[in-house]
């Protein structure tokens, strides 16, 4: 039986994958008193030594050392989508409870694995994004539990950009099976659209794609070709088990929109939800009869959140209870996915065979300190 993690407590902390990511949780993780990192560790040696020498207290570990180690409550798992299940797997055979970028998994197969083998363990799973936690989306689902809108009808999500090839260096993975514009972005704003409207029942997809080859526009590659094996512009309608349905827009093909990042339509109004790959950002509503759009204050949510809240909120979960950032919801996220792009195959649609319950409200709470310096 793993260890626990009991509300409240303090949380030894040690991240294995030490890429450009981890700059952020670093800079929260000064920030929060709930949690204690303890050691890094990575492929390669030297960036784990480089966060270990800029972070008082932090050992520089193997792999092998760090999952053994008895001061590490928590795994961050920091590494590749690729790589995501073998770490967890191996962080929880080690008694660790694991939380981890998203996706949880490549697949939900690997996925499924990491959930039953951290319930056989007794350990916690959590998974990003915790953007859902921040004061944008739970200020929304606030009005929503209020009844500012009445009874939800319908959402649409939309996320548009011409694509990751003109700013990244090295954009191959996006072009791939496992990329794309849905699995990339999506687990943002499917995991909001759960936390505001709650759990999927089944999904209808489209795709398509644009172009075959993609080129580089920055750095030593800049002006080299790459191949596109995947549908890079994909459509879904998702219905959920409340009978509201919501709209998915996500490309990588299109070059600007004008929409809200996601909008929520009910009987007696509509509400815009700040971006979801964001912490916080205006909640606006046009109430039915209204003469324009007006800002809501700021009335849920973790203030001044960023990545990272979310093991604070995991650690403060009760044994056995489920994280709001959480396994279920982070695999519910996945299984939707990945059934838009099956249906955007076969068009049919796919009954989803999970379930997340919708998480629990966060109140508007201020969890972190402001810390002198800030350095990653």
């Amino acid at each position: 039986m793993g260890k626990s993690l009991d509300a409240g407590e303090h949380t030894r902390v040690g991240i294995i994958g030490c890429g450009a990511i981890i700059a952020q949780y670093l800079t929260n993780f000064r920030r929060l008193d709930q949690i204690e990192l303890v050691a890094v560790a990575d492929l390669d040696r030297a960036r784990a030594q480089a966060v270990a020498d800029d972070y008082d207290g932090v050992r520089a570990l193997s792999v092998e050392d760090l999952l053994a180690a008895a001061d590490v409550d928590l795994v961050l798992n920091l590494t590749i989508p690729a790589a995501h299940a073998e770490v967890a797997l191996k962080a929880i055979a080690a008694g660790k409870s694991v939380y981890g970028e998203k996706p949880l998994a490549a697949t939900t197969a690997e996925a499924r694995q990491v959930l039953e083998a951290a319930r056989e363990a007794g350990v916690a799973v959590g998974c990003a994004p915790d953007t859902v936690l921040g004061t944008g989306i739970q200020t929304a689902r606030k009005a929503i539990d209020d009844g500012l809108i009445g009874a939800p009808i319908s959402a649409t999500a939309t996320m548009v950009t011409p694509g990751h090839e003109r700013w990244h260096p090295n954009p191959d993975f996006y072009y791939q099976p496992g990329g794309g514009p849905l699995l990339d972005m999506g687990p943002y704003y499917v995991s909001a659209l759960v936390t505001l409207l709650g759990p999927v029942v089944s999904v209808i997809g489209a795709a398509s794609h644009t172009r075959s080859e993609r080129t580089i526009g920055s750095g030593p590659r800049a002006g080299e070709t790459v191949p596109v094996n995947i549908d890079s512009h994909v459509t879904g309608v998702l219905v959920h088990a409340s009978g509201v349905l919501s709209t998915l827009f996500m490309s990588f093909d299109a070059v600007k929109s004008k929409s809200p990042n996601i909008e929520i339509h009910g009987e007696h109004g509509s509400l815009v939800v700040p971006d979801p790959n964001h912490f916080d950002g205006d909640v606006q509503i046009f109430p039915q009869g209204a003469d324009g759009w007006q800002t809501l204050p700021v009335s849920a949510g973790y203030v001044d959140s960023g990545r990272g809240f979310g093991i604070a909120d995991l650690a403060a979960t009760p044994p056995g209870a489920e994280p709001r950032a959480g396994g279920q919801l982070a695999y519910h996220a996945l299984e939707v996915m990945e059934s838009v792009l099956a249906s955007a195959q076969t068009g049919s649609a796919v009954q989803i065979q999970s379930t997340a319950p919708r998480p629990a409200a966060v109140e508007l709470t201020t969890l972190a300190a402001e810390v002198a310096e800030v350095s990653s």
